[in-house]
């Protein structure tokens, strides 16, 4: 009895320990299970983490390197900026200096009209007992013109002035000398009839002749000053009216004294 007693005591015993051993290691296997799990989620966390830490370290370059960019930019803007500005300056400077040269040029203008005026004046009146067909006096294109006919000046076909052309021409050249701003140019001009005479070949030979005594007459006998004035001949080739009838023909045959102001002072203010 006591030798059953000690067997079932063995049998219970070692029962016991291997169902307590069956226990552990069931509880081992499912907690090396579980690490295993855990131990790969963490290594997948860590991976994660890194690839967190590496997308931030990129965008954090990125940050930087834009930061830098954006700097560069302000710094070209603010050399844009104050080139605008000395820019700006310069052309404020430049419209200022323009519209003072243009005030200066339209004043300078303004008072060459005034004295082409005045001596246009000056010559009517000084030369208004004379017809209108034997003198003229106009402006055109900023310059005076006295047109003086043949009648007044000239036999026909002869180079010699007439004492009523001189007595005329005295009276312009005391206007002319004392207008020192014009110079005088004297233009012979003739109508379309052929002239063949022992002095002269042609018209441009008469018109020429008649420009060169107006000439002499002006600073020969009046004074005036010879560096002032040229002489030319046209001949029939400039016109003031047609030639089929003796009026206009009359018309043609005159001699032109052109005034021409001194436009020096206005070329150095377009030119400068």
């Amino acid at each position: 009895m006591k030798k059953s007693i000690r067997y079932f005591t063995f049998f219970a015993l070692s029962a016991g320990m291997l169902f307590t051993s069956c226990v552990s290691n069931k509880k081992f296997t499912a907690s090396e299970a579980q690490k295993d799990k855990l131990q790969k989620e963490n290594s997948n966390t860590l991976s994660k983490l890194n690839d967190c830490n590496m997308l931030g370290l990129k965008s954090q370059e990125e940050i930087a390197a834009l930061k830098k960019e954006n700097q560069e930019v302000m710094k070209d803007y603010s050399g844009v900026k104050n080139d605008l500005m000395v820019l700006s300056t310069q052309s404020n400077m430049t419209i200022r200096e323009q519209a003072t040269r243009l005030k200066s040029l339209q004043d300078k203008i303004q008072a060459q009209t005034d004295k082409t005026n005045e001596l246009k004046n000056s010559i009517s009146k000084a030369l208004m007992n004379y017809k209108t067909d034997e003198l003229n006096v106009y402006q055109k294109d900023g310059k005076v013109y006295v047109s003086l006919a043949e009648k007044l000046l000239f036999k026909s076909g002869s180079d010699v002035v007439d004492p009523k052309g001189k007595a005329a021409l005295k009276t312009l050249a005391a206007v002319l000398n004392s207008s020192k701003d014009f110079t005088v140019a004297i233009e012979g001009h003739t109508d379309d009839v052929p002239i063949k005479t022992k002095k002269f070949g042609d018209n441009w030979d008469l018109s020429t002749a008649r420009a060169s005594s107006i000439v002499r007459v002006l600073t020969l006998d009046n004074g005036f000053d010879s560096g002032r004035i040229t002489a030319s001949g046209k001949s029939e080739f400039h016109p003031v009216g047609v030639n089929t009838t003796a009026e206009g023909r009359a018309n043609n045959r005159r001699t032109e004294v052109i005034l021409s102001p001194d436009l020096q002072e206005i070329y150095k203010l377009l030119y400068q």
